[in-house]
């Protein structure tokens, strides 16, 4: 029988989360610190271990079927590949800094001055939609100490929370790329392939379901249901549950966790009491 091969980042910040993404998934396989491929043992895919940079063309040449990466390592390679699903983990964002001291009027600052990145496409694309003419000096690790040595004048690089360019002085100015990890694809894969592809993605896309809502149980008055029902809607109706207690109820339901936080006031001024919010492991609609 065929089987995918998948590529995910042997180290780095998407490595950890690409593991576990696949454990959650109920995928099972071993991985030792100098191994490079891996079998899984209970479903049908080979994992590969391997630089982020070099994903988009293994995809690409077919090496690997599939790969986990940021959008921006997707972005700045240019591969004819396909994004298949965004995971919405390792959220970070190609941006532009400078020397903390200097004065920044807007992108004009840029003009006639060299910046330091890994990624030279995303940043010439950059400035020439903004008519900016700027030398670029692409080096391939810790671009933030770039102007501290002299090497230039800015940066171009990935953020997250930005205090890496506080230690080396600089202060981010302007996004270029908001990124977030993703699965691409090859764009030939045979009809096998693709069928265990499908399967994978649903197994991801239930992980991402249940990452995204709560079960949620209360309890209330009778009198009070209708309205926190109004409040707080599930994926179709909520099941509700006499107590012991006359006149009292449990409401079980279902939703987004953003929109429970935002009702949360609403639901205790109907009523509703012993409010317990659970987290869901898999969810499958």
């Amino acid at each position: 029988m065929n089987r995918l091969k998948i590529a995910i980042q042997k180290s780095g910040r998407l490595s950890e989360n690409s593991h576990r993404l696949l454990e959650e998934c109920g995928i099972k396989f071993s991985n030792g610190t100098s191994v490079l491929k891996t079998s899984a043992r209970n479903f049908p895919v080979d994992i590969l271990f391997l630089r982020d940079d070099d994903i988009p063309q293994y995809v690409e040449q077919q090496v690997a079927d599939i790969g986990i990466l940021g959008e921006n390592m997707v972005f700045e390679k240019n591969k004819d590949v396909e994004v298949l699903e965004q995971l919405g983990f390792a959220a970070c964002r190609l941006s532009l800094a400078i020397p903390r001291e200097d004065v920044f009027a807007g992108p004009e600052y840029f003009n006639n001055r060299k910046i330091a990145t890994s990624y030279p496409r995303l940043l010439s694309q950059y400035l020439s939609e903004n008519n900016i003419t700027a030398q670029i000096e692409e080096i391939s690790g810790s671009v933030e100490i770039a102007p501290g040595i002299g090497l230039a004048d800015a940066v171009c690089d990935i953020v997250s929370s930005g205090s890496t360019l506080l230690t080396n002085g600089l202060r981010e100015v302007i996004t270029i790329l908001k990124s977030q990890a993703v699965i691409i694809g090859n764009k030939n894969l045979d009809d096998e392939k693709r069928s265990i592809l499908e399967k994978f993605l649903f197994r991801i896309r239930s992980v991402k379901k249940s990452r995204e809502n709560k079960y949620i149980l209360l309890n209330a008055p009778e009198k009070a249901i209708g309205e926190i029902c109004k409040i707080l809607p599930g994926m179709k109706s909520p099941t509700i549950l006499p107590l012991v207690e006359k006149g009292w109820c449990s409401l079980h339901s279902v939703v987004r966790e953003d929109d429970f936080w935002e009702r949360i006031d609403q639901l205790k001024a109907a009523g509703a009491e012993g409010i317990l919010v659970i987290p869901i492991e898999k969810m499958i609609i």
